[in-house]
């Protein structure tokens, strides 16, 4: 029996190291990709291996990645789609830097994602309709950014969100107003000048695959 016991907190910490890893991994990649003038990443050390232990980044009790404080931290860069490993992600803060480039589809896989704060940068390009993956979403805040194509039509089955802003882009079409953004005001769109409007359920033929 103490065999056993044993043989199975080995598997553990086997497999926690292993999680470890890869989200280790996955974030110093993007400590690679960015450009970091005030040194707030000095801490993501890729020889340690838990990334628990740097600053700005939050695990919970078996040591999984839950959240990434980065706001306003004056990195630029382009997002990494290595951040989607992050499985037990549930607060995703890089607002108020200076991003740019597309908001990777890899970003669908974060299942646990509670809140998606990429507001105040320089994005580029569609919003992903992997986006609607995200069953667990509340906030979602891409607002002042310099997105362009139509609000990906998935969006409105997610069940748990709360707050949508895309003001301040330049999306175009027009917005739905059903399923989840029937609960949304108008100031969640504000400031797209190509954005037409509210569209009412069935009136319009609609395909945002490719965002046309």
């Amino acid at each position: 029996m103490a065999v056993l016991f044993l043989l199975l907190l080995l598997l553990l910490q086997i497999s926690t190291s292993t999680y470890a890893n890869i989200e280790g991994d996955a974030l110093y990649a993007m400590r690679r990709s960015v450009k970091d003038p005030t040194n707030v990443l000095q801490s993501w050390d890729p020889t340690l291996v838990d990334p628990c232990t740097w600053f700005h980044v939050t695990c919970d009790s078996e040591n999984r990645v839950t959240r990434l404080d980065l706001g306003n931290a004056k990195l630029s860069g382009n997002l990494v789609p290595d951040l989607g490993k992050l499985e037990r992600l549930q607060y995703l803060e890089l607002y108020m830097n200076n991003f740019v480039g597309t908001i990777p589809s890899e970003f669908g896989g974060l299942k646990n994602l509670i809140s998606l704060d990429l507001f105040h940068n320089n994005l580029t390009g569609f919003i992903p309709p992997s986006l609607s993956k995200l069953s667990n979403i509340r906030f979602m805040r891409l607002n002042h950014n310099k997105f362009t194509g139509r609000i990906p039509r998935d969006l409105t089955k997610l069940p748990n969100l709360k707050i949508l802003d895309v003001s301040n882009n330049d999306l175009c079409g027009t917005f739905p107003t059903w399923g989840s953004f029937s609960k949304l005001t108008e100031e969640s769109f504000m400031n797209n000048p190509r954005l037409e409007g509210p569209e009412l359920m069935g009136s319009v033929g609609y395909d945002d695959r490719d965002g046309n």
